[in-house]
């Protein structure tokens, strides 16, 4: 295997039991009434807390740290960008320095939002901040995940190989990659 890919055994599952969805999110029933008078209500799930961030963490101009983490909606180990939810009272920058820190042993000297990203706007309010982090110090704040997280650096001119890979499937961020990437002028090789 190369350096950007090791093998790491999957959990066990040891029971599956639904939820109720009012458990998890809100729904809310909108109804509107369009220019031409046409009228329909929508449904849409509204987001619980104060928000979320992903941060594109650069260690030099050329490279940014992904982690490699167990995600439960697909039973595997993705690549993917550190994330998390902000905690009450936390600013998006607050936020995306503690996440880094937590999940990749890093801080940033100088963090800048690159914009929002959502995840399906048609039906659901949540947006994910997109923060860029520089200028990173060795830093470690203990996290909430189960599991030691392997934090991978990958070239950002080399976007499309990343993509390929059937462990990096996540549309946050493919997309917070790409921001990065065209802010800073760092195409595909």
């Amino acid at each position: 295997m190369s350096e950007r890919e090791t093998s790491r055994d999957l959990p066990v599952i040891h029971d599956r039991r639904e939820r109720r969805p009012a458990d998890l999110f809100k729904v809310e029933q909108v109804d509107l009434e369009f220019a031409n008078g046409e009228r329909r209500t929508y449904e849409r799930l509204i987001s619980r807390g104060v928000g979320a961030v992903i941060v594109v963490a650069m260690p030099d101009d050329d490279h940014a740290l992904l982690i490699r983490e167990y995600a439960c909606g697909v039973h595997r180990y993705e690549l993917g960008l550190p994330k998390g939810r902000l905690e009450p009272g936390e600013t998006h920058i607050e936020g995306a320095n503690r996440e880094l820190q937590e999940e990749c042993g890093y801080a940033a000297h100088s963090l800048t939002e690159l914009g929002y990203l959502t995840l399906a706007p048609g039906y659901m309010t949540h947006r994910t901040h997109v923060i860029l982090a520089r200028d990173l110090y060795p830093s470690r704040l203990p996290g909430d995940e189960p599991e030691e997280i392997e934090v991978i650096k990958w070239p950002l001119n080399d976007l499309v190989s990343l993509i390929r890979r059937e462990d990096c499937s996540e549309g946050r961020t493919i997309a917070a990659l790409y921001m990065a990437r065209d802010m800073l002028g760092a195409g595909d090789s």
